[in-house]
């Protein structure tokens, strides 16, 4: 019964974050309007908003119009019903389950907004370093002296890197979302998480950017959104932390 709960929790969630990613890069209400089709602008019914269904059974297109609907919609609400399961499974119905859904929301939606805009919302990435260092005090798994350190380090080491490839190529090589981002990342996870996430994250960012130079022909001006593979790096680490913290220490410690 559980499990099921965090399905449709997750699913629901999920179909929010399609209204979060849409509209706030356009500086748009999340609240208001209603759910409407971004073609003709017509509110949706009850019916026409159950994750994922709705779409199957409209066959992805609008009821009024017959536009088609993006399979941006259900593949958000899959996803976050998917990664809610996952996190039940991992820790039950159990604080860490509240905590570690809100940083898997956050960062299923900074993926998608990052990917499209390249940016990083600060209501995202500032309430979520808020949010995680207040969680810090009940999670079973992280002290407050690590969220603090994992903020004050995860937002320092791009800062400082930032910074210095500003001062050697004369132009911003990543930007200031993705300093807050790490620092997100910091709180929720502590400073032991940052060196898989950063290794972990480049490791993707460089593979990927490879083929993205080679599609753009801008060489060494090619841009590509780091955002999506922190958050990605992050995801990974959760649900495999003690591997991670088991082999790393054998990997320092030789």
């Amino acid at each position: 019964m559980f499990s099921a709960i965090a399905v449709i929790f997750g699913a629901l969630v999920g179909s929010f974050l399609n209204v979060v990613i849409f509209r706030l890069p356009q500086g748009e209400s999340i609240v208001l309007p209603a759910s409407h089709c971004p073609e003709c602008r017509t509110p949706l019914h009850w019916y026409e908003n159950i994750p994922v269904l709705s779409f199957l059974v409209l066959r992805g297109r609008c009821r009024s119009c017959r536009a088609r609907i993006s399979w941006q919609y259900p593949l958000v609400e899959s996803a976050m019903a998917a990664l809610s399961y996952a996190i039940y499974l991992l820790v039950g119905a159990t604080p860490l389950f509240l905590i570690y859904f809100v940083f898997c929301a956050a960062l299923l939606a900074i993926i998608l907004i990052d990917f499209y805009h390249q940016i990083i919302p600060d209501v995202i990435s500032l309430s979520g370093i808020i949010l995680g260092f207040a969680a810090s005090f009940i999670n079973p798994l992280l002290s407050w002296q690590d969220a603090g350190l994992g903020i004050i380090i995860g937002g320092g080491i791009f800062y400082l890197i930032a910074g210095g490839y500003y001062l050697i190529a004369k132009r911003a090589g990543m930007g200031g979302g993705d300093i807050k981002l790490l620092a997100m990342i910091g709180a929720f996870l502590g400073w032991q998480s940052l060196p898989f996430v950063i290794f972990t994250s480049a490791l993707m960012g460089s593979v990927i950017g490879i083929f993205a130079m080679i599609e753009q022909k801008k060489g060494g001006k090619t841009v590509i959104p780091y955002g999506p593979f922190l958050a990605v790096a992050s995801i990974i680490y959760i649900f495999f932390q003690p591997e991670i913290l088991y082999f790393m220490s054998r990997y320092y410690l030789r």
